[in-house]
């Protein structure tokens, strides 16, 4: 289907804006008012630029407080609307967007509206132009798609059909089935927006929270199935208001919002996408650092150092399926000074596959310059930039990445830890929303509720992504922080490692030397008070430094090292099934972090 965005999606001049839509490689665009208003080109020169550029111009909006108005109203708004279609006609732009009016001096009166809608599909349709009418969710007397239908019904006008707007619809939690009882042809346009679950005024909710389809927790994919349905065939168009797209770079959110599109109609059915590859494990973590620090830290985990890459400075270490790569290789002069998660390896079964899902969801497949000798292996670019891996390890039809790794001999002092359980990724401000889309669409994983935590600074806002079994979950951070408050844990990263008993692992990592981060007494005292643990088990945690969470399936066990640069690592056993990541004791890691940053500055 035809693909159209609105530019008030974007941030920039018009001009950028519509050189980016091109660029990412939508069909059309909806010209928001206030962006023609702003821009030094005329209507003539923003037509012929967007002719250029290969874009037609589907939509020009909001028209707004038009009907249902006392005749001396009336009068005023035509005059208005002339104006408008003359800069239409300046424009090529045949479809305009009323929207329901929110004056004080709409009447409750659906004749009325119906009877002033009329007059204006005719002076419209005397220029080549179209009404579509649409039902704002704060509309005074009309805010729901089926009564703005039934004034167009009404009406009776070929010029005047609906616009639907996904936002305006599922926000109200009206039912879209009904969308279906709406000829196709009169359903002139449609808007399509997502948006997190929130409990907030609804104008506000939609002026600055709106997200690309797949982003939010609306059922975009089902309205979406309710309008084609009815006969729909005009283009999918976004309109979203958000404060974050609205200061991003301006191309980046142009190809994240296309992506969005092609994602939906993979889920209404609509489009043929190579079929997701969902993960089924974590290969290996890499982290740049040639940092002594960093090898002391994995030798108290209890990992050894088994092989050198044959061609690059690069270390693999390993503890029963952990892997931890460590690139010395990247350095300052490819973005990281000091020690940080670079990328991730995750096994698949399919890793071409899996590339070319990546390629057809607008991803940066990333080139690989490598020897003769060395394994192949797919890579693509994920939002923060971190590099993901397609790997089939040590699969007898697929070349092994562990094969590209001299061994060598080493001395195992393993603390019981069996294999990654998850990774933290810290997610830029501006690419949150375009990282729930990446992790859901292209790699098939689950979003999860997301969180705000406590931050002794600020919040973080927190989402995790799983596959079905949970042998791949991923949490996605974005740290809130006021700036000039204090240190910030927005560019901290890390790893979690399972244990098969972490108490005997606890105990291992003390003999080894690992340096933990210590746990406040207080909240000790705080966890007998809330949960009724047995008292031997609450001397052991205290005295290990073990944090404890329970959910409805089971609990969770888990401690932390201290930070080596950016990186830190967790430590948990899951327990009867148990499904979190312990967020109930993120707080007081979070302090107990500044405070131990705070120390060593």
């Amino acid at each position: 289907m035809r693909k159209s965005i609105a530019t008030v999606c974007l941030s920039g001049t018009l001009e950028e804006k519509l050189t980016a839509i091109a660029a990412a490689g939508f069909d059309g665009v909806e010209i928001f008012e206030n962006d023609l208003l702003a821009s030094p080109l005329s209507p003539e020169g923003v037509r012929d630029r967007a002719a250029e550029l290969g874009l037609a111009i589907d939509l020009f909006q909001p028209f707004r407080d038009f009907e249902a108005v006392p005749e001396d109203l009336l009068a005023r708004n035509l005059r208005r609307a002339e104006k408008k279609f003359a800069v239409m006609d300046r424009l090529g732009a045949d479809l305009m967007l009323v929207c329901s009016s929110v004056s004080p001096a709409a009447l409750d009166d659906d004749a009325l509206a119906a009877e002033q809608l009329r007059l204006l599909a005719e002076r419209a349709a005397a220029h080549g132009i179209r009404i579509a009418y649409e039902a704002l969710a704060w509309g005074r007397q009309v805010n729901t798609y089926d009564h703005a239908w039934r004034i167009v019904r009404q009406a009776g006008h070929p010029a005047l059909g609906t616009c639907l707007d996904s936002f305006h619809i599922l926000s109200r939690g009206s039912d879209p089935k009904g969308i279906e009882e709406i000829p196709g042809e009169k359903i002139f346009f449609l808007q399509l927006a997502d948006a997190p679950l929130m409990a907030m005024d609804v104008l506000q909710w939609s002026r600055h929270y709106r997200c690309f389809p797949g982003q939010g927790g609306f059922d975009v994919a089902g309205l979406l199935e309710h309008v084609l349905r009815a006969g729909y065939d005009g283009p999918l168009s976004l309109e979203v208001f958000n404060d974050v797209f609205r200061q991003g770079d301006t191309a980046r959110t142009a190809v994240d919002a296309l992506r969005s599109l092609i994602a939906l109609e993979e889920a209404a059915g609509r489009t043929d996408l190579p079929a997701p590859v969902v993960p089924t494990g974590f290969a290996f973590a890499e982290l740049a650092s040639g940092d002594a620090e960093l090898s002391s830290l994995l030798t108290g985990l209890g990992f050894a150092r088994t092989g050198r890459h044959h061609s690059k400075p690069v270390e693999l270490w390993e503890q029963g399926d952990a892997r931890i790569v460590l690139n010395s290789g990247l350095d300052a002069a490819t973005g990281h000074p000091e020690p940080a998660l670079a990328a991730i390896g995750l096994e698949t079964p399919d890793p071409a596959a899996s590339a070319g899902r990546a390629r057809a969801l607008l991803s940066p497949v990333l080139p690989r310059h490598r020897a003769v000798a060395d394994a192949p292996l797919d890579a693509v670019a994920a939002p923060d930039s971190t590099e993901l891996f397609f790997c089939r390890t040590e699969h007898p039809d697929h070349p092994s990445w562990t094969g590209d790794f001299t061994p060598r001999a080493h001395a195992a002092s393993p603390a019981g830890i069996t294999h990654i359980d998850h990774v933290a990724l810290t997610q830029p401000r501006h690419h949150f929303d375009e990282a729930s889309l990446f992790y859901r669409a292209v790699l098939g994983l689950r979003p999860h509720e997301s969180l705000e935590l406590a931050d002794p600074y600020g919040l973080l806002r927190s989402r995790a992504v799983s596959n079905a079994d949970g042998s791949v979950r991923l949490a996605l951070n974005l740290a809130q922080v006021r700036p000039g408050s204090g240190p910030s844990g927005s560019l901290w990263q890390h790893i979690a490692l399972h244990s098969r008993d972490i108490l005997a692992t606890a105990r291992r990592l003390r003999e080894l030397g690992a340096p933990l981060l210590p746990i406040p007494d207080n909240y000790y005292d705080d966890l007998e008070a809330r949960h009724e643990l047995d008292p031997g088990l609450h001397r052991t945690l205290r005295e290990l430094g073990l944090l404890y969470d329970q959910d409805d399936s089971g609990t969770f066990l888990h401690l932390y090292t201290a930070t080596v640069g950016r990186v830190f690592f967790e430590i948990v056993q899951r327990i009867d099934g148990y499904q979190g990541y312990g967020a109930a004791n993120a707080p007081v890691r979070l302090a107990a972090q500044h405070a131990r940053t705070a120390l060593s500055t």
